[in-house]
């Protein structure tokens, strides 16, 4: 049984333009629908998933209520995997139920350790949450909160440091061998470091990518899938010589990196997590869109990065 990670974009299950918890539950629908078709197939089949705009939408829920007290974004990290393993979880439970597949699904709260010393400490570069207009981003940095400005607004940049270990490992691993179907990681786990041996909690977001190349990686994955809003990555996206990637080598993905033919916020990071995954002994990872991760795996669309 070929194993591989499937890692899922929070834009795929919350659309942040409408954000409802009806909405949100029909977009897992879909998406575990697509992963219990995979699981049929007869992969073995471990999930991560992204948690931008639940994490957005709880700091905006703080920010709008000031007499209540506000989390940590280790804190807050938690309990957007919670939130989302359950549902996930639920989700993916019930197609399995009807496609007549008896699997166990299972959430593991997921610790990642990342070093103290990481440079994004005292250089925050990824965006999250919402986007502000100029009097309230202005306001909010006089407040003493970094922020970041673009062509839609304002909006908060923390430190995203590499992950280095996931704490859970071997849990996963024995339940990945108890035949269950585990989510694990998400939102690119709770940020951790070790002091005097002791873990405790940062403030920081971990790349769900890099997380996910990672946990593919320790559970000896052969596929990592990294499933987005595009069908295939691209050299000069959305200009009119885009010319769509279909099979490329991890070097020729640090080539195309380096020239810079991917966003740094959006396809950049999961082209360096795939190259981090067949340099680290994986088969292959695979980029493409939800809808299509079934064509993906069989090799008839997406970009597939090898070593």
């Amino acid at each position: 049984m070929t194993r591989l990670v499937i890692a899922i974009g929070g834009n795929a299950i919350l659309n942040p333009s409408k954000g409802s918890p009806a909405e949100q539950k029909r977009m897992i629908d879909e998406t575990c629908r697509e992963i219990a078709q995979i699981i049929q197939k007869g992969y073995d089949v471990v999930l991560t998933h992204g948690n931008g705009p639940q994490v957005g939408n709880l700091l905006a829920m703080q920010e709008e209520c000031g007499s209540v007290m506000a989390q940590p974004l280790d804190v807050i990290g938690a309990q957007t995997q919670g939130m989302l393993g359950y549902l996930l979880q639920q989700s993916l439970d019930n197609r399995l139920r009807e496609s007549g597949i008896k699997r166990q699904v299972v959430t593991v709260l997921t610790q990642v350790v990342v070093e103290e010393r990481d440079p994004s400490f005292k250089n925050p570069t990824k965006p999250i949450g919402l986007y502000y207009p100029e009097f309230r981003g202005l306001k909010m940095i006089e407040q003493g909160t970094k922020m970041v400005e673009d062509k839609k607004g304002y909006r908060r940049v923390v430190p995203s440091p590499m992950p280095e270990k996931i704490i859970e490992e071997e849990i996963i691993k024995n339940l990945i061998r108890e035949g269950a179907v585990v989510i694990a990681a998400g939102g690119g786990g709770i940020p951790v470091i070790l002091r005097n041996g002791l873990l405790e909690g940062v403030e920081a977001v971990i790349d769900k990518d890099l997380t996910g190349s990672l946990l593919a990686s320790v559970i000896g994955a052969e596929i990592f899938l990294i499933l987005t809003d595009v069908e295939k990555a691209a050299l000069n996206y959305g200009k009119d010589n885009q010319a769509d990637l279909d099979e490329i080598t991890a070097a020729e993905a640090m080539r195309y990196v380096e020239e810079g033919h991917f966003g740094k916020g959006s396809m950049e990071p999961k082209v360096l997590a795939a190259v981090k995954f067949v340099k680290s002994g994986g088969k292959a990872a695979i980029i493409s869109s939800l809808e299509k991760a079934v064509p993906a795996l069989l090799g008839r669309t997406g970009t597939r990065i090898v070593a």
